[in-house]
């Protein structure tokens, strides 16, 4: 299905990039905000996106880049900390009809995780991260403009940072969560300059 889904999407950025040009008349910058708390600890973070490229109407590429800090406090355990990720990448997003879009997102972020997906306190490795995924897009009044979608993580790298944020689970008969799928819900907003 992700093949299909990813072919879909390159189709239709190839579509609308035939004998167009690159051009960006009023460039955007985008943000994605990450907040959570608990008397264990939390996490905020943001990621930010920089419309660089227009292509047509329908289709607009450019930088991003992503930093979020964790915090760790566990009373029983003794455990208190935190770390943080950071790092950069590109994303392309296809608007249809001031209504729909399809997004292509890679970043690659450095991550406390190990390959095993435990936290470690030496030597932070680099992470892969490429979401597809789609949703809703609305612009209001020419100057801004919300996206609403779910994201899969094609690599779903052992040491994502983002692990912690997949909810979606697939279940055996006894109720035992078998898989975890490495999907997220992103809202981001997209401010003209």
């Amino acid at each position: 299905m992700i093949k299909y889904f990813s072919l879909l999407l390159f189709a239709s950025f190839s579509l609308h990039s035939n004998a167009q040009e690159f051009t960006m008349e009023r460039p955007e910058i985008g943000f994605d905000v990450a907040f959570s708390s608990s008397t264990l600890g939390g996490n905020v973070g943001i990621g930010l996106k920089y419309s660089a490229f227009q292509v047509g109407d329908i289709l607009v590429i450019g930088p991003s880049a992503r930093y979020e800090r964790t915090w760790v406090k566990n009373s029983f355990s003794g455990v208190n900390g935190g770390y943080n990720v950071f790092g950069g990448g590109v994303f392309a997003h296809a608007r249809f009809y001031n209504a729909l879009f399809l997004g292509l997102e890679y970043e690659l972020l450095k991550s406390p995780y190990t390959s095993n997906g435990f936290l470690t306190g030496i030597n932070p490795s680099w992470a892969n991260t490429l979401f597809i995924g789609g949703g809703f897009s609305k612009e209001f009044n020419e100057s801004f403009r919300i996206n609403a979608g779910l994201m899969y993580d094609v690599i779903n790298a052992e040491n994502s940072p983002f692990k912690r944020s997949y909810s979606i689970t697939q279940k055996d008969a006894n109720g035992n969560i078998v898989k975890i799928l490495p999907i997220i819900f992103r809202l981001a907003f997209f401010i003209r300059l």
